[in-house]
């Protein structure tokens, strides 16, 4: 029983003399957020491109009488654009500013 408790004191010990540390960000970490503000910038822009672009080939398509295969273009790129953006909003609530 006597082992039991100067196990337990000296477990006391050793967490009183840890303390409470404080949190501190990462050196490279503002690097990180910029690398990822460049990425966030660059989906954006990937998005708005292929959205027109898929407007202006269902245009054609429309326009030449082909088959319609844009469509599929536009919805897969309004699909890719909502997962990127939804993306970004669980990484912020997750991470935190």
């Amino acid at each position: 029983m006597s082992m039991l408790l100067a196990v337990h004191d000296a477990y006391n010990t050793v967490v009183a003399q840890i303390g409470n540390p404080t949190p501190e960000t990462p050196p490279v970490a503002d690097k990180l957020m910029k690398l990822v503000r460049y990425f966030d910038w660059f989906v954006m822009l990937s998005g708005v491109t292929a959205i027109t672009y898929g407007g202006g080939r269902f245009a054609w398509e429309k326009w030449s009488g082909g088959g319609l295969e844009s469509p599929k273009m536009v919805a897969g790129a309004m699909i890719g654009g909502a997962t990127a953006t939804s993306a970004g909003t669980i990484m912020n609530s997750v991470i935190g500013s």
